[in-house]
Order: structure tokens, then C-alpha cells, then sequence
């Protein structure tokens, strides 16, 4: 039995175990938290929120879920962890929800304008038909579904993939239609251009876009001193290249995930980010919740 925090201990420590307690007041190298079900991760990822935005301004602490709702309810435990009204200043959202929000102000700096509109699966999908039916490629032979062209593109973008690659491995039944494929898209991303709308995928390529760009990526970066990110076992490879752009030496990055419990392939997510965690961030501190 772990031996838990007093009483007299500070309010985001008290009832911590000392594994949670080291990851919750982890400071300098970046923290791969591996936190097995029921091992209180949720209320360590807490505490530390609550511990950071008595000491920093709440506003630079960039907390990233699986849900909106997860954000929501996190960071008011952390407020009333801490008794302070502070935390709801605290960045917390899902990644495009975060996007959305990042590129309103700095999307200019890879050439989106600011007042873009965002389409969801359904919108996207319809475009993509809409550009099929345009190019002439719906033929005599049956053609894969429109759903089918959106989880094609979404594997692609996401899972940092080719077309021929992502088709052979994930529809290898739209094999012969690779070539219209490929034009369809070509169209679909000419048309959103043409008309300043994103969809969700979107969202993130500009996120990265705008973090790795010279001058747009320092200002992003200097924007928080604390990232943390939740259900890191279901994030997919182009979150996890943003979080390599996000990051700099003077900015602590946390994440906590269960290599045991990834169960989304939601948006191309895979358990590799976490596995490869230590190899992509150097110098990160490892600590296993039980």
C-alpha cells in the first residue's frame, strides 16, 4: 500500500501517492507518465495543473484531451483543487479545438485567412463527392463511398501517409481507383483553398504548419510554459510531430497514456507515439503509475 501525502501538504498533493506526487511536481525534462487503469491518472494530471497555475500564469498552460468535455471538467477539479478562479484561463481543449483557436490569430503566417470556416466529416465528404460528380469520375463501375474518400484522405493526413500506401493497407478494395482518388482530392483541397474553409484535418496540417514556420512557430512556442496532454496512447503521427514543433527547452511537456489501453485507430492514432516517446523527446523522465 503507497503511502500518501498529509494533510499538511499542499492542496494539489494531499491524498497523492508518491508516484503521482513526482509527476505531478515534475519540473525541466519532459515526463512520460505510463498510467495503468485505476492508477489515478486523471487526478495527478489534475493536481499538476493545479500545482502549475498557482506558480505560473494560468494562460500559458496548455492542457490537451482526448474530449472536450475531459478539458472542461479537468480544469475546473483543478480550480477547485486550488481554490482559485485562475484555472479557467488555462488553454485546455482537444487538438483541433486548439487549432481552431491558434490559427484564428496566426493562421496568416501560412497564408489562412483568419475568418475561415470549418467543415465537419459530413461537409467534408459531401465536397468530395460534389468534386467527384465535377470531374466526371463517377462512371459505370461502383465507386467507393463518399465516407470511404473522407476515412481515406483523414488516414493519409493523419497517419502521415501516401494514397497507395494507406489504400494497400487500410481499402485495398479502392486499389483501381487510385488515380481518380488522387484527382479527387487534388479538387477537393483546390475548392477549399478557393473558398477559405478548412475541415478537421485541416485543422491540425496548419497547427504544424504555423509551429515549424520561422518566425509564426517562435511566437507559438514563447505562448506557454507548460504543455500537457492526456490519452497520449490515442494520438496519431501529425499530433505528435506538432507536439515536436510546440516544444522548446523552456517549455515542460507532460503526457500520460497506457500502452495497454489503446483502443481508438480513430484519425489514423496509434500506440507508436508513446513507445517512441523517449527517442523523440531526449533527456525524458519516465514514471509508472500503478
Amino acid at each position: 500500500m503507497f503511502e500518501k501525502a498529509p494533510d499538511t501538504a499542499p492542496s494539489w498533493a494531499r491524498g497523492l501517492n508518491p508516484q503521482q506526487l513526482e509527476a505531478a511536481s515534475h519540473d525541466g525534462s519532459p515526463l512520460l507518465v505510463v498510467a495503468g487503469a485505476g492508477s489515478g491518472k486523471t487526478g495527478t494530471l489534475v493536481a499538476r495543473v493545479a500545482r502549475l497555475e498557482q506558480g505560473a500564469a494560468p494562460e500559458r498552460i496548455l492542457l490537451l484531451t482526448f474530449t472536450r468535455r475531459a478539458a472542461r471538467e479537468m480544469v475546473a477539479r483543478a480550480g477547485a483543487m486550488s481554490g482559485s478562479s485562475n484555472a479557467r484561463r488555462v488553454w485546455g481543449g482537444t487538438f483541433h479545438a486548439i487549432a481552431n483557436r491558434l490559427l484564428r490569430v496566426h493562421g496568416r503566417a501560412v497564408g489562412l485567412s483568419p475568418g475561415f470556416t470549418v467543415l465537419d466529416t459530413a461537409d467534408s465528404a459531401d465536397l468530395m463527392n460534389l468534386v467527384r460528380g465535377e470531374l466526371g469520375l463517377e462512371g459505370n463501375r461502383r465507386r467507393p463511398r463518399k465516407e470511404t474518400l473522407a476515412a481515406i484522405y483523414s488516414a493519409m493526413v493523419n497517419g502521415e501517409a501516401k494514397l497507395a500506401e494507406v489504400v494497400s493497407k487500410s481499402f485495398p478494395w479502392c486499389t483501381e481507383d487510385l488515380g481518380a482518388i488522387r484527382r479527387v482530392f487534388e479538387g477537393y483541397t483546390t475548392r477549399k483553398r478557393a473558398h477559405a474553409v478548412v475541415d478537421y484535418d485541416d485543422l491540425l496540417l496548419y497547427w504544424r504548419a504555423v509551429a515549424s514556420s520561422p518566425g509564426a512557430g517562435a511566437r507559438l512556442r514563447d505562448m506557454f510554459d507548460h504543455i500537457l496532454v492526456d490519452e497520449y496512447q490515442d494520438t496519431n503521427p501529425l499530433q505528435a510531430s506538432i507536439l515536436s514543433a510546440m516544444h522548446s527547452p523552456k517549455a515542460d511537456l507532460m503526457v500520460v497514456g497506457d500502452d495497454c489501453q489503446a483502443i481508438y485507430s480513430f484519425r489514423a492514432a496509434t500506440v507508436t507515439n508513446m513507445l517512441d516517446f523517449e527517442q523523440r523527446f531526449p533527456g525524458t523522465r519516465v514514471v509508472k503509475l500503478e
